[in-house]
């Protein structure tokens, strides 16, 4: 007879050695069994958190549908009406009986399904703002059966997050994570009701932190299973702490494709925090449009890494104009706080209250410098009003021919109108200009982190500029300042 060793069992029985009636494992094996004994069991979690955890059902009202063949008498009605005809004897026929109007009547149609969780132990819950919004009643249901109306205390789109409020005691409320401690491939688990399922329990790991989506506040990516009704729902770790809500997936389906997102934790409970004291979220701002620096534009003026964000344009009366930030700018600190990307200035600026006076470290023609700015309110301030150049127009000169530029003197009304101190106006842009991207109506700003106030300036600083090596251009388009490098001609 034939024996057929598994290799693992074979590795498993070469490891082991008797001696004295002992059991000795080397060191893979204890690895190995170490391993296995630390694979995540989610049993106790689940008992723990699962009565923090509600089911979020909304409601809207709807006009009542009229009864079975009513639209059909009033268009009836309607046609004898028109062509003359007299109305047969049925009825609701005006000349036999006054017609009395009825007050059209509204029912409450089901509008979705999401999940929430019990915050604090008198009835404080949170949730996705998407869960509630358009709703004209929350019902909350707990684990238990019980189920509540609830109250919307305040609901804010820019982060997401709503908070409700059932009229109860002695709820059960989740403890709060520390998202710091948060680490890559940290397993993690979620409760809620996808698909209207309710308690649903789902299980992955942190995929990866700060994730940049383009939203206001940065996600915590898991490739735990999420799906519509899961929005609101907690993500717990496996201290029995919620560390974000999942709000949002990746999918080309509409369904579960491997990629989830969660809002994490402590930028929820500061929203959350002031929904429930005011009912509103108060943001700062300092009135500026931005976008990232990219590695060629960061290398080309001097300042190494592509960090911080490129001011394309300052509002008029804004606290950026009054602090003295101009287009062209590099805004590369805020507080002391590296900008890593343009989309982390807003979050930054955000969470600062309005009325803060703050730092702010800008990076102009070569140079860092720190700026005192006073926060305003997020929509406070008006949008700055559209520019446009009509007045004269100088004779253009022939300077810039060298790199396909034709431009001429800007005059005092056109720097007026147009915001800007000083700057020479592209009339002809060609061969390497064109190729960069500069276009006819363009306002040169600067040449290789020198300042341009004039044609003689612009002549003087291109003169000195190496041949050899990329151009940064500092333009002003429209409303928005921009770098483009042309790059020299071989």
């Amino acid at each position: 007879m034939k024996i057929f060793m598994h290799k693992t069992l074979h590795a498993f029985l070469v490891a082991v050695t008797l001696s004295a009636g002992a059991f000795v494992a080397t060191a893979p094996l204890q690895s190995a069994m170490a391993q296995v004994r630390t694979l995540p069991d989610f049993t106790d979690l689940v008992d723990q958190v699962g009565p923090s955890v509600v089911n979020i059902r909304t409601l809207e009202k709807v006009a009542a549908r009229p009864a079975q063949g009513g639209a059909a008498d009033e268009d009836m009605m309607e046609f004898f009406r028109r062509f003359g005809i007299p109305m047969p004897n049925v009825p609701g026929n005006p000349r036999q009986a006054p017609r009395q109007s009825k007050p059209q009547q509204e029912e409450e149609q089901p509008r979705g399904v999401g999940s929430g969780f019990i915050l604090t132990t008198d009835g404080f819950i949170m949730t996705n703002a998407h869960v509630v919004e358009g709703a004209d009643e929350v019902l909350v249901t707990l684990t238990d059966k019980r189920e509540f109306k609830a109250k919307i205390v305040g609901s804010d789109k820019r982060s997401d997050i709503a908070v409700v409020k059932i009229e109860a005691t002695g709820l059960p409320a989740v403890k709060v994570g520390d998202v710091s401690r948060l680490r890559v491939g940290e397993w993690v688990m979620a409760i809620g009701s996808p698909f209207g399922l309710e308690n649903t329990v789902t299980a992955g790991i942190v995929s990866a932190k700060q994730r940049d989506t383009g939203g206001d506040l940065p996600l915590i990516q898991t490739d735990v299973a999420i799906n519509p009704g899961n929005s609101g729902g907690p993500l717990i770790n496996m201290r029995g702490e919620v560390v974000g809500i999942n709000s949002q997936i990746y999918s080309r389906s509409g369904g579960f494709m491997g990629i989830s997102f969660a809002i994490p934790m402590d930028e929820a409970m500061r929203v959350s925090d002031q929904l429930r004291s005011s009912g509103r979220v108060s943001r700062g701002r300092i009135g500026v449009t931005i976008e990232q620096i990219s590695k060629e534009v960061a290398e080309s003026i001097g300042l190494g890494k592509a960090v911080g964000a490129i001011v394309r344009s300052v509002e008029a009366g804004s606290p950026a104009e009054k602090a003295g930030i101009e287009a062209g700018d590099i805004i590369t600190r805020f507080e002391g706080k590296t900008i890593e990307k343009s989309s982390e200035l807003p979050r930054f600026i955000g969470a600062t209250k309005p009325g803060t006076k703050s730092t702010i470290t800008v990076f102009r023609r070569g140079v860092s410098k720190d700026l005192s700015i006073m926060i305003a309110e997020l929509d406070a301030d008006k949008p700055a009003a559209k520019a446009s150049a009509r007045d004269e127009k100088p004779k253009a000169t022939a300077a810039g021919q060298s790199i396909g530029l034709a431009v001429s003197e800007l005059a005092d009304a056109q720097k007026k109108e147009l915001k800007v101190k000083g700057g020479v106006k592209v009339d002809s842009a060609v061969d390497a200009a064109a190729r960069a991207g500069l276009r006819d109506g363009d306002i040169i700003l600067a040449l290789a982190n020198t300042d341009v106030a004039s044609v003689k300036e612009f002549e003087a600083a291109l003169a000195k500029h190496d041949k050899t090596k990329p151009l940064p251009v500092l333009i002003r388009r429209g409303e928005l300042a921009q770098f483009v490098i042309i790059k020299p001609t071989k």
